[in-house]
């Protein structure tokens, strides 16, 4: 907003996005659908040991429900038990995200920082993962990607479903089909 009315924002990713030269474990880059077009985000994850009392889920930017659900799949499809553990996430910029192509995303930033190992800065990552630990498609998937590259990210790991049809310059894309195939491919 201008003192003129409204301007556009010709790269609203820009504003989300502050890639460090050094990785940090229990982040990682996501690419949601906002409005009519991709955006590109930040979601942190902190596992600690509970210090009294019930393990935390606090989700920030992100529905609570659906972080617990993601953790009860992480452990039944990708053996990891994080039952005992707080468990915060957090979508950088104070977007609220409503879709479910950040589930992916969310399953690494838990895993990273469990494991206290950081993800390659140059990860771009998105899909909806469904409670049998399949990795579902999600709508859009070659402009997500784009908007990836354009970004200079080089190397998205994404559904089976959204694999390119088009190569993208820079970019190498891994497609997975289960949770397990996902925890694989990030090597944490």
């Amino acid at each position: 907003m201008t003192e003129k009315g409204m301007r556009e924002v010709a790269n609203p990713s820009a504003i989300f996005l502050s890639r460090n030269v050094e990785s940090t474990p229990g982040s990682v880059v996501m690419a949601v659908w906002e409005g009519s077009r991709p955006l590109l985000l930040e979601v942190q994850a902190l596992v600690d040991e509970t210090a009294i009392g019930n393990p935390r889920r606090v989700a920030v930017g992100f529905e609570q429900n659906r972080l617990s659900m993601l953790l009860a799949i992480l452990h039944r499809h990708g053996g990891l038990q994080v039952g005992d553990q707080d468990v915060f996430v957090n979508a950088v910029g104070g977007i609220r995200v409503e879709e479910t192509s950040s589930d992916l995303a969310l399953i690494f930033a838990v895993v990273s920082s469990f494991r206290n190992r950081p993800l390659s800065s140059e990860l771009i990552c998105f899909g909806e993962i469904g409670l049998a630990g399949e990795i579902r498609p999600v709508p859009n998937g070659q402009e997500r990607l784009r908007e990836a590259a354009k970004h200079g990210f080089s190397m998205a790991i994404v559904p089976e479903g959204n694999r390119p049809n088009v190569l993208i310059d820079g970019l190498e894309v891994k497609t997975v089909s289960t949770l397990k195939e996902a925890l694989i491919a990030i090597a944490v």
